[in-house]
């Protein structure tokens, strides 16, 4: 099969203008802006090859961390190069950094805003069907045969039966494909952990206020952490970061972090910027710096470690085979994390029938993002304090 023709370098002023505007204006979570990403950029742009992206996103779901962001790197390296991999993955974070420091600011000086949960009972649900479409275009674009099908079976059943994704699926689906697909018994894979020793001096930006200094370190640490050792999607990450935040350190209570959650998933851009409002309302704007680095700092290093070994043995068969086994568990976790997500988002007939009336829009006809997501929160503004549903506290 002969590979589609892309330009071999993109400008990295093109790259940052691409990823300034879908950080401003793409919503949904990981999988419908990776899914907004493969529409654009290898459909409209013709900046990718299907394989191209099908690899990225393969790779990206393999490793730990966000996933949006990191194919988002991995598109900004392979046609901009290192610098462009740095200049597209933080033109992607800056407008949903500023818009979230902005909400976090008047979040603590209001003592809370009362229309989030309403927001958020009309956002959560259309955010489910963004990602069941956004799934269903990847399934598209990357699922070929029986056995990539499944593997995606076997990952779905895992993701829900124990509650959160497994990296070890990750990794097995992969070797499976490798087996399969490969053409020889073998394959040696090198996880790097060392983006955990990196991005202390980034804390010596300027002066943060007397007596943060530890709870400074403490967030940079957490956040490290969890984008170093949390595997495949922001949505996901929720679980980890509730442990965390709630149950072991106190930082939030369980209301607090509710309105944290909220905030990514009706932000635009990567859902794990719920790391920069926990940041503010812990240590203010300097937690919220500190913890936006920490959550995507592992991101960039681990595409740039992985991305060079990649482009050198892509037609690899064995690499290949690897790449799909992990491409049908991207899948299978994906609507396991559907479910997972589901039970914080859907909860009574109004939420439910916003997920399905989303879903039909969505396929029909193809309304943008960012509208279905105001609709859906001016559902729930008007919705939320006629019903007044309790369980959106609770849950």
């Amino acid at each position: 099969m002969e590979p589609d023709k892309t330009p071999q370098r993109v400008p990295i002023r093109e790259l940052v203008r691409y990823y300034l505007r879908l950080g401003l204006l793409g919503f949904g979570g990981p999988v419908a802006l990776v899914g907004q990403m493969e529409r654009e950029l290898v459909g409209d742009k013709k900046w990718l090859t299907k394989d191209e992206m099908r690899e990225g996103i393969a790779v990206c779901q393999s490793l730990p961390g966000p996933l949006a962001i990191q194919v988002g790197i991995w598109i900004s390296y392979i046609r901009g190069g290192f610098w462009g991999a740095w200049a597209g993955g933080w033109a992607f974070i800056l407008p949903n950094f500023a818009i979230v420091v902005a909400l976090g600011a008047l979040y603590v000086r209001f003592e809370g805003l009362p229309a989030v949960a309403a927001i958020f009972y009309g956002v959560s649900p259309a955010v489910i069907a963004l990602i069941l479409h956004s799934c269903y275009r990847l399934t598209k674009l990357g699922m070929k045969d029986w056995l990539e099908w499944a593997l995606a079976a076997a990952a779905f059943g895992i993701t829900v039966a124990v509650q959160t994704e497994v990296a070890l699926v990750f990794i097995g689906c992969g070797i499976i494909g490798l087996l399969y697909y490969g053409s020889l018994v073998r394959g040696r894979k090198t996880a790097s952990t060392t983006s955990l020793m990196i991005g202390m001096p980034l804390l010596a930006i300027g002066p943060a206020p007397e007596g943060l200094g530890t709870m400074l370190g403490k967030l940079l640490m957490f956040f490290l952490k969890a984008g170093s050792l949390t595997f495949g999607s922001g949505l996901v990450i929720v679980p980890f970061l509730e442990k965390g935040l709630v149950q072991q350190t106190g930082w939030l209570n369980e209301r607090e972090f509710l309105v944290a959650v909220a905030m990514g998933m009706i932000s635009p851009g990567p859902v794990v910027i719920t790391a920069t409002f926990v940041g503010y309302l812990v240590a203010g704007f300097w937690g919220s710096l500190v913890a936006t680095i920490g959550i995507f700092l592992p991101s960039f290093l681990l595409i740039l470690i992985v991305a060079p070994i990649l482009v050198r043995y892509r037609t690899n068969p064995n690499v290949q085979g690897f790449i799909k086994g992990a491409y049908a568990a991207a899948i299978g976790t994906i609507l396991g994390a559907c479910v997972l997500l589901g039970k914080i988002a859907i909860g009574d007939w109004l939420t439910a029938l916003i997920a399905l009336a989303s879903l039909v829009v969505l396929f029909r006809w193809k309304v943008s993002n960012p509208l279905l997501v105001a609709a859906t929160a001016v559902i729930g503004l008007i919705a939320f304090p006629l019903l007044r549903p309790e369980w959106v506290y609770v849950k």
